[in-house]
């Protein structure tokens, strides 16, 4: 008979913001019968332990995931590609894998060698902050946010339903969706932002040089554009690097619009910047009520 999670041990391999919320959730609800947290550095295994956010703490993941119903891999996307190959031959068979990478075609494709025994199923919770480690932890992070769970064609039914479980019982809305339609979408949403953001600080830096007064004058609008430049790099360069070609056709299609507007300012044309303009107010509008 399948287990719920209530009766699961869940190890979680990575303990920065998204690992480590996870495992306040999940501890804080009892929602499972035992938290273990991975962490490579030493000082994070104990901040962890003993302010009560896992019941047990290594920083072996080899010693982690032994004997684990659920194991969660919470690291940079790349560490989680190699991780999986290094932790499948020590996996029990009927065991869960799942990750947080924010990138799917890789990692699903990564997950599809692991032993037979062993159940996968790829994930991505859309929710975070700029701001990253053990220290931006938060308990409720999850909640009404969007998870993707990407799964294989080897992931049985049951395997779907605890994972589908497991995101409902943090407060998250889980959505089903396939790995390479999900990295086409975030290119969009996510990860062309996050470069559109880093380039608007360079261009604001480079006015800086010659007037200092524009960090001055630097409010609302600026830090609301500029907010994810500030998330961190070693991150966003295994989701550029493992997201390529979406990210690309995404910068396209944005450097597309951009061109467009920049010739109807050029010719003044006021009519036609002030409709395209409006339609992409009322498809901001509309999302908004969604």
């Amino acid at each position: 008979m399948p287990k719920s999670l209530r009766d699961c041990n869940v190890a979680i391999v990575g303990l920065g913001l998204m690992g480590a919320s996870l495992c306040m959730d999940l501890t804080q609800g009892k929602l499972c019968r035992e938290v273990r947290g991975v962490a490579r550095r030493t000082d994070t295994v104990l901040e962890a332990f003993f302010s009560g956010a896992v019941d047990l703490a290594t920083n072996d993941v080899h010693t982690g995931v032994l004997g684990a119903d659920i194991v969660i891999l919470a690291t940079p996307v790349r560490t989680i590609v190699d991780m999986i190959a290094e932790i499948g031959p020590r996996l029990w068979p009927g065991a869960l894998v799942m990750d947080m990478g924010s990138t799917k075609a890789e990692i699903c494709a990564a997950l599809d060698q692991l032993p037979m025994g062993v159940q996968a199923i790829g994930g991505h919770p859309m929710c975070g902050k700029e701001t990253a480690g053990f220290g931006a932890a938060e308990a409720g992070l999850y909640k009404n946010a969007p998870w993707v769970l990407s799964p294989l064609a080897r992931t049985s039914p049951e395997a779907l339903n605890l994972a589908t479980e497991l995101a409902e019982a943090v407060g998250a809305r889980p959505v089903v969706l396939e790995a390479t339609r999900h990295d086409r979408l975030v290119a969009t949403i996510s990860h062309l932002p996050f470069l559109l953001a880093s380039a608007r600080v360079h261009a604001v830096a480079q006015v800086g040089k010659d007037d200092a007064l524009v960090w001055q004058l630097a409010a609302g609008g600026f830090r609301d554009t500029s907010r994810v430049a500030a998330s961190d790099t070693r991150m966003f360069m295994d989701i550029l690097m493992t997201n390529r070609a979406a990210v690309l056709a995404q910068l396209d299609n944005f450097t597309q619009h951009v061109a467009e507007m920049r010739a109807l300012l050029a010719d003044e044309n006021e009519a036609a910047l002030r409709a395209k303009l409006m339609v992409s107010q009322a498809a901001r509008a509309g999302w908004k009520k969604k």
